[in-house]
């Protein structure tokens, strides 16, 4: 399968169509913080979030126990770990960001636990962490990779894997609920008829509903975006059809004025795509990436700043990584009429490369991380002014 997108990426590369991307403008650009990767610091950190005036996050290695961590950190780049993950039947490789409900942190951990299938944490701001569920790996879902919401102080989250339907016997996925004292409900089982399968994102909720993305299956093969209740009544809005449609979204969705707001990893010309969709299921490609100095690969969900969309892109942009897909990634800006502006290109090294993770505003400068890079290699928080 690997080697067949990596085909179509080549191929497509020749058939590149739609709105061109504006000329990149100035933007301020500095490096916060390059994580070291030992145990008094993380390696490969996730989204962000402002509590306080202080950043909190979370990174997939490093820490204590070489298993990810929970950090927190000033504006100017000081960082303190306040829990490594790795110990007993604690969690392993967080691969999502936190949230906030009422001064405690929520997350979730991809493996680890009691059954080695994934957990959701709870944390406090002073670094005292419990597991409130460990996932099974089976009918109750295994593998959560995305951030979790809060609906009416009960939070709600996705699994990659595990629940009762196929997908080469490690399931297909699942959306679920776990109360603040760690009781876990499945809502819904993916993998059913031209359902979506493997939702790697999160969720998020518009008017006590809530809607998602999963990376593949629906009618086509190529992703979905879905409606579900949270009494569990699943509905699939949009199946992408691959191509200038976009395929295989790993990010979720933003709300702006009513509109719901995406990206997919692929399709296009050949690297992705930046969309929208109505709440009934109207779908539309706003802006599709190129791969040269445009963008390529949106992991990311977008922000919404005054009306103008914000996002990263994992490779393109002006720098020379040398990996295995050209550029060093991109922070990119697009209007909802579709006018991309690359606001800065990754260029490696010390400066951070692959951004993974969305983007923050804190008082209008715009934090986010990369996944690669730095002066270490395990990867950076910084800051762009646009």
């Amino acid at each position: 399968m690997f080697c067949i997108r990596v085909l179509k990426i080549i191929l497509a590369g020749s058939l590149s169509m739609g709105l061109l991307a504006l000329p990149a403008r100035a933007a301020s650009k500095a490096v916060v913080h390059s994580f070291q990767g030992s145990p008094n610091d993380g390696a490969t950190p996730n989204n962000l979030i402002n509590v306080g005036g202080e950043l909190y996050g979370t990174t997939i290695g490093g820490g204590a126990h070489n298993n990810g961590t929970v950090f927190k950190m000033t504006e100017n780049g000081v960082v303190t770990v306040l829990h490594s993950f790795g110990h007993g039947h604690d969690g392993v490789n967080p691969f999502a960001g936190l949230i906030n409900v009422g001064g405690t942190l929520y997350g979730t951990t991809r493996i680890g636990g009691a059954h080695g299938s994934g957990t959701v944490f709870m944390i406090t701001t002073a670094g005292a962490e419990t597991v409130l569920y460990s996932f099974k790996g089976g009918s109750d879902g295994a593998s959560p990779q995305a951030s979790l919401i809060d609906v009416g102080g009960k939070l709600y989250g996705t699994t990659a894997y595990g629940g009762f339907n196929g997908c080469g016997g490690g399931g297909c996925g699942t959306v679920f609920k776990v109360t603040t004292a760690g009781v876990e409900k499945v809502l819904h089982y993916f993998g059913e008829g031209n359902g979506g399968v493997n939702p790697f994102a999160g969720l998020i909720n518009v008017g006590g509903t809530l809607y998602g993305t999963t990376n593949i299956g629906g009618a086509h093969g190529n992703g979905t975006v879905f409606t579900i209740t949270t009494a569990g009544a699943e509905t699939v809005l949009h199946s992408f059809q691959g191509g200038s449609d976009g395929e295989n979204p790993q990010a979720g969705l933003i709300n702006v004025a009513g509109t719901l707001y995406g990206a997919t990893f692929y399709g296009g010309p050949c690297c992705g795509t930046v969309f929208k969709i109505t709440t009934a299921g109207a779908e539309t490609v706003l802006y599709s990436f190129k791969g040269g100095s445009d963008g390529a690969y949106p992991h990311a969900p977008l922000l919404d700043v005054k009306g103008t969309l914000y996002g990263t892109t994992q490779y393109g942009g002006t720098g020379n990584c040398n990996g295995q897909f050209p550029g060093c990634g991109t922070v990119f800006k697009v209007t909802t009429a579709g006018a991309e502006t690359v606001l800065y290109s990754f260029q490696g090294g010390s400066d951070g490369e692959n951004p993974q993770a969305g983007l923050i505003n804190v008082g209008g400068k715009l934090y986010g991380t990369t996944a690669n890079g730095g002066a270490s290699g395990n990867g950076t928080v910084f800051k762009v002014t646009p």
